[in-house]
């Protein structure tokens, strides 16, 4: 099936466009990549707060997402459509709990996030393959984001 052949979101329904990132999962390429970046500006609204309130708002969006992004799998009747880029949003604030002031460690982040993401390195790919629905949406980029936080913040000790 085409990415065009794919069903359309509900754009009235509230879960369908937060699952798709307030429509930045519609791009019609990389929209992966278009939904991690829409989640930047959410992000640099968390960057000041408390780190342990910064991470008790992103575990409750991951479990938030468990339920959108399996609603709106269901209901479009396509297992994580790619689209859907709540998932991308949790897994960016993931990699970005903690970074250092400044956008070449965002910059950073965002790549690292995005290489994990698209490679998905095991244990990722398995968990993208064999957990079904929002659980298996969101814990592959939850494990993706988790293992660029371990990059970003081995290479900040490092430097």
């Amino acid at each position: 099936m085409t990415t065009s052949a794919r069903p359309r979101p509900n754009w009235r329904n509230p879960i369908h466009l937060l699952a798709f990132g307030l429509g930045s999962g519609a791009a019609p390429k990389a929209p992966g990549t278009f939904g991690t970046l829409a989640a930047l500006p959410l992000f640099l609204l968390l960057q000041p707060l408390d780190p342990w309130l910064y991470l008790a708002i992103t575990a409750a969006a991951f479990l938030f997402g468990i339920w959108i992004c399996g609603r709106t799998s269901r209901d479009l009747g396509v297992h994580d459509h790619s689209g859907i880029v709540w998932d991308e949003w949790v897994g960016l604030w993931v990699t970005l709990w903690l970074v250092p002031p400044g956008w070449g460690w965002i910059v950073a982040g965002f790549l690292l996030f995005r290489l994990f993401d698209i490679l998905k390195p095991q244990p990722i790919k398995w968990i993208d393959q064999k957990v079904g629905g929002g659980l298996g949406i969101m814990l592959d980029d939850l494990l993706a984001g988790l293992f660029a936080l371990a990059i970003l913040q081995g290479v900040y000790w490092l430097v």
